[in-house]
């Protein structure tokens, strides 16, 4: 994978999980998004920190507390993620290197355009069809009974 940025996906990773696991209803913790995702609890505190202060995620504290999705699926994409977490300060242009200012950085500016065109197009509503095409299920969110 050429384009990868592993703050892209693990923002995106952890959208997906809340989004499947909790959704807009429940709450899904930040120690079970470490644990599903194979990643490690205070490596993904800053994605989920800059996920909340853009309001793509809303976090509820107490015992009972974590995170669920600040809006619909349907209305986040791809694309509003990964910039909420990899939007870098503008650089200084620096015009030692011809090759790279005239050539290499044109194209990447390009294909980083198409990449956008194609993460704005997509939302997790999207990729949570897409997990159920798969076969996966998602946790139930109906109240237990205890009727005897």
């Amino acid at each position: 994978m050429y384009l990868r940025r592993d703050r892209a996906l693990t923002a995106i990773s952890i959208m997906l999980d809340v989004a499947f696991h909790a959704g807009r209803s429940g709450v899904v913790s930040g120690a079970d998004i470490a644990r599903r995702g194979d990643m490690l609890r205070r490596g993904i505190e800053p994605v989920l920190q800059a996920l909340s202060r853009a309001g793509l995620l809303s976090s509820v504290r107490g015992p009972k507390g974590g995170y669920r999705l600040g809006r619909p699926p349907r209305t986040i994409t791809l694309n509003e993620i990964v910039r909420t977490v990899t939007e870098d300060p503008e650089m200084p242009e620096e015009e030692t290197n011809l090759l790279r200012a005239k050539v290499l950085e044109p194209f990447w500016q390009s294909v980083d355009q198409e990449v956008s065109e194609k993460m704005a197009s997509v939302t997790l509503e999207h990729l949570l069809q897409n997990a159920e095409e798969a076969g996966m299920q998602r946790p139930s969110r109906a109240p237990i009974s205890f009727s005897i």
